[in-house]
């Protein structure tokens, strides 16, 4: 009887100890409650005591968690419908908001924090054109409205580290992916045209230029041409002169015989001359 007796003690006192006791892990927190009011918050890791029966503790993770939400459609500054995937890294900071705005649930901080980025996201998608929100950098989207997000999340007791956004699509429902493409071939049309452009215009240079060079390398062959012809017809009338000067009867003869060949060098010519004409001295016989 008194060995069932202590049994039943050692077993109330173990219960009881393990009643007492909780350990909370590195990078979570835990509350405790006294008859569901809190008394105790933001407990840190290790091991702790509370009152068995009358005091309960609930352990949370403050550690970074994902919080994922649903796509959602958005209107450009040029009125082009766009749909927008994103999560968010969020933590609990402020444990004690955190339990009373969500009871402790997850998902309910979920589905509370979700407008409040929507509503941000939509603001700053709203004041870009499409190809802004496309082609842009996505941080600078988020981090224009990652403030007011955090003001907004306060209440909730969480904080929201950063924001990203996994796809930005053209729905496939509406007209946008046909503007978007009609945008895109008028874009590289007008990159086309304007390259034409460049290329005639210099293509105009280059002949422009080359012409110039031509005329400058014709001028200066004509130039250096006269110059020798110049030079050779000097060179030919001080041989002429000093042969004239040698033996003037030759130099008269041989200047007749080129009158000849170039007066009859076709074979059809006729030149209707005077008999005695001194023209035709060197063609008359001495018989």
């Amino acid at each position: 009887m008194r060995f069932s007796l202590w049994i039943a003690i050692a077993v109330s006192v173990l219960l009881a100890f393990l009643g007492s006791v909780f350990v909370v892990r590195e990078g979570h927190s835990a509350i405790v409650f006294r008859l569901g009011t809190i008394v105790r918050t933001d407990v840190g890791p290790g091991l702790h005591f509370k009152v068995p029966l009358v005091e309960s503790a609930r352990v949370f993770d403050r550690r970074l968690l994902v919080l994922p939400a649903e796509s959602e459609r958005y209107l450009t500054q040029d009125k082009q419908d766009v749909s927008v995937d994103f999560f968010a890294l969020g933590q609990i900071e402020n444990l004690q908001a955190f339990f009373r705005a969500t009871g402790g649930s997850e998902d309910v901080a979920v589905q509370r924090v979700a407008p409040i980025i929507r509503d941000s996201l939509r603001n700053e998608i709203n004041a870009r054109t499409l190809q802004e929100v496309v082609s842009g950098d996505r941080t600078t989207v988020i981090g224009r409205q990652l403030k007011a997000i955090n003001q907004g999340a306060q209440t909730l007791g969480i904080k929201i580290v950063d924001i990203r956004i996994k796809r930005i699509e053209l729905p496939q429902d509406s007209n946008v992916v046909g503007s978007v493409y009609d945008q895109m071939r008028s874009q590289r049309k007008q990159v086309a045209s304007q390259l034409r452009a460049e290329g005639v215009e210099q293509a105009q240079t280059i002949r422009a230029q080359a012409d110039r060079e031509r005329a400058v390398i014709l001028a200066e062959a004509e130039r250096d041409a006269q110059k020798l012809r110049g030079e050779g017809d000097a060179e030919a009338t001080r041989l002429y002169a000093q042969a004239a000067n040698k033996d003037p009867s030759f130099y008269a003869f041989q200047r007749s015989l080129e009158a000849y060949r170039a007066s009859f060098s076709d074979g059809q010519s006729v030149i209707v001359l005077d008999r005695d004409d001194p023209f035709l001295q060197y063609m008359k016989s001495d018989r």
